[in-house]
């Protein structure tokens, strides 16, 4: 059957014909058996079929062997240029070959080569398109979450605490063990673009753990805390990541003071940019340590808040589990406190001893807890309030004396003036036109303060404009000089602080590395004081960039610290004057404008008397 096969296709065309039909049946046999074996190979087919197609590839062979060396000769080209592509490039390829009017592979990709364009597309305004659209992807995620969590976009105007409104995210916990490690995953390549938002202050951050456990080995008080660990976040697509580290700084700058060494580095791998600071538990200048409780984390929130608006960039609620109460919850202890007082003045006129005081409180549905000092649970709270932390006049001491008779309750300072303060734009005020109470009490107070706002020029000796203009100058001049002296004092303040350490960590460290530069086998001895030694190299290196070449007295720094410390208390009040007067007058200034535009006549006025 093979060969009648063979004989039918040999008189329907060319030997080149015959010989691609064998090839092609042998390929659909021989690939069942023996795959991947090249031509040829004939064993599956019987002995007279596979005589025969030998021959025949054989002649074949020899037939287009010459034709090709013929044609080899004559061709103009002779360079051959190969190129690999897959299965789904060559399905394209075939597809756009498609387009054009030939069916030679050859041809279509040489004159593809040849005459082909090569358009470059600048895609920079999509990609910084797509950027944006991330973020504001991201933040679509922050708001759906904060739907999702509070049931309401924005957060309760009675729930937040401070006169502007939210409180920034800022968490603070102590580091109590694994320093290194905390260190560590601040400074993950990953997380702060390969450490370039690394900075540091009084230490080099690659030896902060090395150097933190120096100044702690100095420390005068008590305690397990190692360091604190301070983050601050920022509202998603908000800010960048150099103005987020530049605010991490000075927001560390403020909390330590210049006083203690910190790493700050800026984690970008989130939807959110945020702020890590490692400060040192123990300061460098009298190695007391960080004091951290309820009043400094809500100075913390504050500085960061700040901060926040003078960049201008909104102030973030705190999530749900971070540390600190917000407003609500302050207030609501506040009034309890408030109302733990006025149960007790009510009741000491009733009473002859202090545990009738206890007694009648309990009937009031006070619980009372007695121990080294005294607590009472307020109905409806859910802690204890120590009578201690009411005040002065309630302390355990202070309610027995006062129930003898033998203490008056102090009584309440008077309020003190306030001063001038703004006058209320009646004209644009929705209250005023919503109540003709509130109407008529906004024209009385904006009386007393056209008075007050009078008064003050007087007493000040402005009487005209211009010289009103030309104090508050002056006033600005004198405020903006008080606060650069300031940060001039607070700067040298600093580097002093690090010199003081650098020289100490020197001295106290020169005989290990003096020792290591004698020693024979210098490896060992590293190896067992790496520690000092480090800490020497990195004291040393400091001291260098700072330009010390001969080591000053420390005892003399310390003196003159000592100094530029009061000096800056100093300064300090005197900014705090000199900035209460520029608001002041900026005060004056606006109450005087808003006068002078109420007495200006309307230009209807004007034209009906020129008419």
């Amino acid at each position: 059957m093979e060969t009648d096969c063979f004989y039918g296709v040999f008189f329907c065309g060319s030997v080149r014909q015959i010989c691609d039909f064998i090839v092609g049946e042998y390929e659909k046999m021989n690939s069942k058996h023996r795959k991947g074996v090249p031509f040829p190979y004939f064993r599956p087919l019987r002995p007279a079929a596979r005589r025969l197609k030998i021959a025949c590839w054989e002649v074949s062979q020899t037939l287009f062997a010459g034709r090709k060396e013929r044609g080899m000769s004559g061709r103009k080209r002779t360079a051959q240029i190969k190129f690999r592509v897959t299965e789904e490039e060559r399905a394209l390829i075939e597809q756009k070959m498609k387009l054009v009017p030939t069916r030679n592979m050859e041809s279509y990709l040489r004159k593809m080569a040849i005459d082909g364009y090569i358009i470059q597309i600048d895609h920079s305004d999509i990609k910084a398109m797509t950027a944006e659209i991330q973020k504001i992807g991201v933040n679509i995620n922050q708001i759906a979450r904060r739907v999702n969590a509070t049931g309401s976009v924005y957060q309760d105007r009675g729930n937040q605490g401070g006169a502007c409104g939210d409180m920034a995210v800022t968490k603070i916990k102590p580091v109590k063990s694994t320093l290194s490690k905390a260190l560590d995953y601040i400074q993950n390549p990953g997380k702060t673009d390969e450490k370039m938002l690394v900075s540091s202050f009084g230490c080099s951050y690659e030896t902060a753990d090395i150097e933190f456990g120096f100044t702690l080995s100095q420390a005068l008080d008590k305690g397990n805390n190692l360091a604190y660990h301070l983050i601050q976040s920022f509202e998603p697509g908000e800010v960048d990541y150099e103005k987020a580290h530049e605010i991490g700084r000075q927001l560390a700058d403020a909390v330590t003071k210049g006083q203690h060494e910190y790493v700050l580095t800026t984690h970008i791998d989130k939807g959110h940019i945020h702020n890590h600071i490692i400060f040192c538990a123990v300061n460098l200048v009298d190695h007391h340590k960080y004091v951290s409780n309820k009043r400094s984390y809500y100075g913390i929130r504050n500085i960061s808040d700040r901060l926040c608006r003078e960049n201008g960039l909104s102030v973030v609620v705190p999530e749900k589990g971070s540390r600190g109460k917000n407003y609500a919850a302050y207030h609501k202890e506040k009034s309890a406190k408030a109302k733990l007082k006025i149960a007790i003045d009510t009741l000491i006129p009733q009473v002859n001893s202090f545990e009738e005081l206890l007694s009648r409180l309990q009937g009031l549905g006070y619980e009372i807890k007695r121990g080294k000092y005294v607590s009472c649970l307020v109905p409806g709270q859910e802690r204890f309030t120590r009578l201690k932390t009411i005040g002065a006049d309630y302390t355990e001491e202070a309610i027995r004396e006062r129930i003898e008779g033998k203490r008056t309750h102090a009584a309440k300072t008077p309020k003190t003036d306030r001063g001038v303060s703004l006058l209320i734009d009646i004209e644009n005020s929705i209250k005023a036109a919503q109540s003709r109470g509130y109407e008529q009490w906004a024209k009385i107070y904006n009386l007393k303060q056209a008075a007050k706002t009078y008064n003050f020029l007087t007493t000040h000796g402005i009487e005209q404009y211009g010289d009103l203009t030309a104090k508050i100058a002056e006033v600005q001049t004198a405020s903006e000089q008080a606060a650069e002296a300031l940060k001039d004092v607070e700067t040298r303040l600093s580097d002093m602080a690090v010199l003081i350490k650098n020289i100490t960590t020197y001295q106290k460290t020169k005989s290990a590395y003096d020792a290591y530069r004698k020693a024979k086998d210098k490896d060992s001895y590293r190896a067992a004081h790496e520690r000092e030694i480090i800490l020497h190299e990195a004291a040393a290196k400091a001291l260098k960039a700072a330009g010390v070449s001969k080591l000053p007295d420390v005892s003399a720094l310390q003196t003159e610290y000592v100094k530029l410390q009061e000096q800056k208390e100093a300064l300090y009040v005197e900014y705090g004057k000199r900035k209460k007067q520029v608001k002041e007058y900026d005060v004056i200034k606006r109450n005087v404008d808003s006068i002078l535009k109420m007495e200006r006549p309307p230009e209807r006025e004007k034209e009906t008397e020129r008419g």
